[in-house]
């Protein structure tokens, strides 16, 4: 049984939401089965993630997925990228007037968030896509998703007082510095590159009083 850490982040009670809390409604069986494959990839990447695992983790009728997702796997991950994508953006929505280190600190305490309570095993189910999907489609889908992310977190740093141009470089350092360190410390199996990266780039982000310092 994984150790839940309260935290105000969505997004991580999809990526290792613990057994217990799974029951299984028929009204909502294509949403769970959606949940189970964010879950699924995060955790085991896009060929770990089969659709038999979906249905077990779900709890959804055998057979069910088919009805839902008739066009196969990819139909399924895509409406996976769509909702850890749009988690995502959710939480950083509610950094709006942030100062940009607390937006920085806030990105990766979700991804740190992740990490512990999956025990190091747990990473980005877009990247996991990202990585090993041969279909244009996924990873189309994919890039938007960290493009979106990226214009989210550097319109947040603007509010915050950062130039444009700067913002948008930190934003991009941001979101593709956290995706490396989870990636590191996963294979490390420790969180030491991942806190190394963290303090590194709140190091480099402006706080309250310096956010227009060039």
């Amino acid at each position: 049984m994984l150790t839940v850490i309260p935290i105000p982040w969505t997004m991580t009670s999809v990526i290792v939401k613990p057994e217990k809390e799974r029951t299984f409604v028929p009204s909502d069986a294509r949403q769970k089965m959606i949940e189970s494959a964010v879950t699924l990839l995060a955790l085991r990447g896009l060929e770990g993630t089969a659709f038999s695992d979906v249905i077990e983790r779900s709890g959804a009728p055998r057979g069910s997925i088919y009805h839902h997702f008739p066009d196969g796997k990819d139909q399924l991950v895509e409406a996976a990228l769509e909702l850890a994508g749009d988690r995502a953006l959710g939480a950083l929505d509610r950094l709006h007037g942030s100062p940009p280190k607390a937006v920085t600190k806030a990105f990766f305490d979700l991804w740190r968030a992740v990490l512990v309570r999956s025990n190091v095993r747990a990473g980005c189910a877009v990247l996991a896509v990202t990585v090993a999907s041969d279909s244009q489609e996924l990873l189309d889908h994919a890039s938007s998703i960290f493009r979106a992310w990226r214009g989210r977190i550097a319109e947040l740093y603007v509010e915050g007082g950062m130039a444009g141009d700067a913002a948008e470089r930190l934003a991009a350092t941001l979101v593709a510095a956290s995706e490396g360190a989870v990636v590191v410390s996963r294979a490390e199996r420790s969180l030491e590159a991942f806190e190394l990266v963290a303090a590194e780039l709140l190091a480099v982000t402006p706080g309250p009083a310096s956010a227009n310092t060039p």
